[in-house]
């Protein structure tokens, strides 16, 4: 297939041909959609402001619309021989409409067009991360109201530290994904101005309505320098990794600290049998690999926006080949992303905690802050009580009854307040889908 910037019918050398297409072929099939969409608004405008025909506009458009469905229905195929996508749909526009077809790359430029595509992708690939993690949210809401009362040992440099309780540990990670999620509106409404209309960086000489095309493709405004538009490639796509490390950050804490808890040494979790996995010669072996693999592919999500930094810093203004490779490092760890937030819907529902864990005897001295505040309340100052407790738990005599826990310290571990937090998450929930 012709290339679309070919002059003339000489082939490209194949070897130079594979190098500089790469992977893109692989990744473009996500891209199609929102590049017909891209055309079939742009060619709307071109009919508004007169540059083609209405005619013209509404023979292209139902060309678009066919391949549209084509694409939503699956029956549409990448032709290995194209150059990319967006080549792709020009050619079938020809190939339908003859010189009509060749007019739909009237003011625009690929480098526009590539860019709209991937804010449009992006945009669509928000919603659905804040979607997945929106099901992950309620879930450790209600795993916390469930469990608030039920008691766990807090740790400091993994040493028994005070008194927890689930519902503080759940409740810790559903307030973090607020955070989370703040952050992806934040990188949504950067990422939500459309670029289409700055060509290939400068403009078009065109009478353009960039208005148009921004309503009718449903951004929030455009980006209004033609150069700037340009430099947003790359920056969205590393905007966003920096969001899913944020977010990958808390789920892979999260799975770390399953690990941790369903270790034998800890026991203070559970699953059932068939969300661990065995050895090959230790028969009582229920591995947490889920977990573990959630946390290592979190890891990896996190190393992304310092490859983006890397590929994309050193490139002055203007257009260059080096960002097409930001497909093939941010599409995939937006799959993985989604994955383990999938996984992790799909498990965690099934965790069982146990009660009674405090009142094993190792834990006893997680209550010396009470044993504390229980002198000072008798009138010792704080310095005082903390040395004679101390000097108790140096010579074995310290003592207390789990029952004496005081009905303020209950309260500090149940207080969640998980309506002011779900009401704040659901608020950012709705504007990112909205």
């Amino acid at each position: 297939m012709k290339k679309i910037w070919q002059k003339d019918d000489l082939a490209t050398n194949i070897l130079v041909n594979q190098f500089t297409v790469g992977k893109d072929l692989d990744f473009d099939e996500r891209l199609a959609k929102y590049d017909v969409k891209g055309s079939m608004a742009h060619c709307k405008m071109l009919a508004e402001v007169g540059i083609i025909s209405n005619e013209e506009s509404v023979q292209m458009t139902s060309v678009l619309s066919m391949i549209l469905e084509d694409i939503e229905n699956g029956s549409f195929e990448i032709d290995k021989e194209a150059e990319d996508i967006h080549s792709q749909i020009e050619a079938i526009l020809i190939e339908k409409l003859g010189d009509t077809g060749k007019k739909i790359h009237t003011a625009r430029s690929r480098n526009d067009q590539v860019l709209l595509d991937i804010k449009l992708y992006l945009l669509d690939e928000i919603r659905e991360i804040a979607s997945l993690t929106d099901e992950f949210f309620q879930l450790l809401i209600g795993l916390a109201e469930q469990h608030k009362n039920v008691l766990l040992p807090g740790y400091t440099h993994l040493q028994i530290a005070m008194p927890s309780s689930f519902g503080l540990w759940f409740g810790a990670y559903a307030e973090a994904l607020l955070d989370d999620v703040e952050m992806l509106f934040s990188v949504k409404n950067i990422i939500n101005k459309n670029p289409l209309g700055s060509a290939a960086g400068y403009g078009s000489s065109f009478p353009i309505d960039r208005e148009s095309t921004t309503y009718n493709l449903g951004f929030q405004t455009m980006n209004y320098n033609a150069v700037y538009a340009q430099m947003t490639r790359g920056k969205s796509e590393k905007m966003l990794a920096m969001a899913m490390a944020t977010l990958a950050g808390t789920l892979g804490k999260f799975a770390y600290d399953v690990c941790l808890y369903l270790s034998q040494n800890f026991d203070f979790i559970s699953f059932p049998k068939e969300f661990t996995t065995g050895s090959s010669i230790m028969p009582h072996k229920k591995n947490p690999d889920i977990f573990e693999l959630v946390r290592a592919r979190c890891n990896r999500i996190q190393a992304l926006p310092n490859e983006l930094i890397l590929l994309t810093n050193n490139l002055p203004s203007g257009y260059h080949r080096d960002v097409q490779l930001t497909k093939e490092i941010l599409f995939p760890g937006i799959d993985s992303l989604k994955e383990c937030l999938e996984i992790l819907n799909y498990t965690v529902p099934n965790i069982k905690v146990r009660n009674g864990i405090l009142e094993e005897g190792k834990y006893k001295y997680l209550f010396s802050v009470e044993k504390i505040n229980e002198e000072i309340k008798k009138g010792s100052s704080f310095r005082d009580a903390y040395i004679k407790v101390g000097r108790e738990i140096e010579n074995d005599e310290f003592e207390f009854e789990i029952g004496n826990l005081s009905q303020t310290h209950q309260g500090s571990i149940g207080n969640l307040c998980l309506d002011k937090v779900s009401y704040q998450f659901n608020k950012l929930k709705s504007k990112i889908l909205g």
